[in-house]
């Protein structure tokens, strides 16, 4: 297989896992997850990414809190977040999210059972591990811009060691929550998080697949 075709295949294969099996990731894999993600590309080869990973009972103390931030209901983010979504992109979060219902028999109407799901992102989808990204203020949107480029080639680097992953903007709703409970720096914002460890492939919500956009929607071509 060449390298394009390689990487091609991750990146259609690469899906946000929503459940996962109990058993820890091996150190090494971790490791060398991080050490690929820390090849992204970054302005000035600044590398702003800083990365806490918990295991074991650290997952669970972590797991805990943020459940606790969510029942409380004090969001706090580091980062706004968007305040509406139009046109496209508004179809194409309604889609994604009748999907994930859909696949789980959430129906339209039940709020409470839907609130039960979006619960789970705090759980961490019962995930063994998470990974939390902060970025330095002084960096600005560019620094943000860097960091989510590790967190893709995070990604892609677990689904080709046959790890599971979902980036979890939803835990940043609670900043304030994850860096008092890491002890994060004061010049740091708490950005996103990654859940991960090994898919349970057997779980309804890991079946369906999002689609995306043809080039003409999101390229504007010239000469």
């Amino acid at each position: 297989m060449s390298p394009h075709a390689a990487l091609q295949a991750l990146l259609h294969a690469r899906h946000s896992c929503r459940a996962f099996r109990p058993d820890p990731v091996p150190q090494d894999t971790i490791s060398q997850i991080l050490l690929d993600a820390g090849r992204a590309p970054s302005w000035c080869n600044a590398q702003p990414w800083k990365v806490t990973v918990t295991s074991g009972a650290e997952t669970d103390a972590f797991r805990a809190t943020m459940a606790q931030a969510f029942d409380s209901g004090a969001p706090a983010p580091d980062y706004p977040f968007p305040e509406t979504y139009t046109g496209a992109h508004q179809k194409r979060r309604r889609t994604c999210g009748m999907q994930l219902y859909e696949a789980v028999g959430i129906g339209r109407g039940d709020r409470d059972a839907r609130a039960q799901q979006m619960r789970e992102n705090y759980t961490l989808f019962g995930a063994p591990h998470v990974a939390v990204i902060s970025c330095p203020k002084e960096l600005g949107p560019y620094g943000v811009l860097d960091c989510g480029g590790f967190i893709t080639a995070f990604c892609l680097s677990a689904k080709a060691q046959g790890i599971g992953t979902v980036p979890q903007a939803a835990l940043s709703l609670f900043s304030d929550v994850v860096r008092r409970h890491f002890d994060i720096a004061e010049d740091y914002n708490m950005l996103a998080a990654i859940s991960f460890g090994f898919p349970d492939d057997a779980a309804a919500i890991n079946t369906f697949r999002t689609e995306r956009a043809a080039l003409d929607e999101f390229v504007d071509w010239r000469g």
